[in-house]
């Protein structure tokens, strides 16, 4: 025994020299606790980009776009907040992301919803 205690549980651990942990559970039991606090965040964040994709997605497309208003995306439970990127057109229109489906505030909050090809 060359007296090695595991990183999570402190028993001793036999097998290789570079071995941190008794077993895979330590292992990752240890990790989660480690990134803990950053990990709520980004599932936070991602559970909204998740639900502002299906949001997106459930609109039926013609030709890549279609329209629909700002009080039916809220009605669903869109949160205008959380988009991943931004691509601005020559012309100056800035078209808001979720990954691959993005929207384009018209007038008379009249919102045109487009999939990035």
């Amino acid at each position: 025994m060359t007296g090695r205690k595991c990183k999570e549980c402190s028993t001793s651990i036999s097998g290789r020299a570079d071995k941190k942990f008794c077993s895979d559970y330590c292992r990752n039991a240890y990790h989660n606790q480690l990134n803990k606090d950053s990990n709520n965040l980004l599932r936070n964040i991602n559970n909204r980009l998740r639900k502002n994709y299906r949001i997106l997605e459930s609109f039926t497309l013609r030709d890549g776009k279609t329209r629909t208003t700002k009080n039916r995306l809220l009605d669903m439970g869109f949160d205008f907040q959380y988009i991943t990127n931004l691509y601005t057109t020559k012309k100056g229109a800035i078209y808001y992301f979720v990954y691959d489906l993005g929207y384009l505030p018209l007038d008379n909050d009249i919102f045109m919803i487009v999939k990035r090809e």
